[in-house]
């Protein structure tokens, strides 16, 4: 993403800031900002990192609405409201110097798989998806969640809506057991946690246009680890059950004009 939004910037003066003048034009906007993370799932401590938006509208159509889910995903089939397509996501290292203790480090894993997305209106949103980690994790990893949208065209927009994680045996296993080397190592029981309910939590997204060409965007998201993976030695000693992340940042609008 970094190397599209610099290929962008490199070539934005070939694009002009004005509105879309018609239906063919495509209206492109990206952004860059700043969020915060827990370290690792489960731990009590954050993290910054970047943040991007890449969007596109055709002609004077409205931007769709962002929701923030933890993957992002490309629409790919898109009919009567219902939106299907391949989704990603980059998990993050766990170092034992990012817990404290030796209790294994879990490798950064690219989760990649597929979401479905159906828009019961313009104001009600419904997503599920369910990826696999390639190295790291290894594990099935989803989420189901529901949105509210309010908006005032490209002005303002306003997001929240409820989500629940999942996930299976490999998943917790990496990030919430304890192995008997672990225990050894750290003095916590052995724990081998099973599969299910990961976290439950609400998400927020904003976004906020300056004028024409610049604006605001951002999300704020709480979550709460349940399940096996609340009740993991690691998450009681060394974490937290309550996961807490958001983020802000600048975008820039600009038209593409087809003849």
């Amino acid at each position: 993403m970094k190397y599209f939004l610099l290929a962008a910037a490199a070539i934005l003066p070939a694009w002009s800031p004005a509105q879309a003048q018609n239906e063919r034009d495509i209206r492109v906007r990206v952004g860059l900002g700043a969020q915060l993370t827990p370290d690792f799932i489960g731990a009590d401590s954050t993290q910054v990192g970047p943040l991007f938006d890449f969007e596109t509208a055709r002609g004077t159509n409205t931007f769709k609405a962002k929701t923030p889910y933890n993957s992002s995903g490309i629409g790919l089939v898109s009919s009567s409201g219902f939106s299907v397509g391949p989704a990603f996501h980059i998990q993050g290292s766990r170092k034992n110097s990012d817990v404290g203790a030796p209790v294994g480090k879990v490798l950064t894993t690219f989760e990649a798989g597929g979401f479905i997305q159906y828009d019961a209106s313009p104001s009600i949103r419904f997503r599920a998806d369910l990826l696999k980690g390639i190295g790291g994790h290894k594990g099935l990893v989803g989420s189901v969640g529901a949105d509210k949208i309010w908006r005032n065209g490209d002005k303002w927009v306003v997001t929240l809506g409820p989500r629940v994680r999942f996930s299976d045996a490999r998943y917790q296993r990496a990030y919430f057991g304890v192995t008997s080397a672990a225990s050894l190592a750290t003095g916590l029981p052995v724990y081998r946690p099973s599969g299910g309910l990961l976290a439950a939590g609400l998400a927020s997204g904003l976004s906020y246009r300056l004028n024409t060409r610049w604006g605001l965007f951002g999300y704020a998201r709480a979550e709460r680890l349940v399940g096996d993976a609340a009740k993991s030695p690691i998450v009681r000693e060394f974490g937290s059950k309550n996961q807490l992340s958001g983020g802000i940042g600048l975008n820039y609008t600009f038209t593409v004009h087809r003849k």
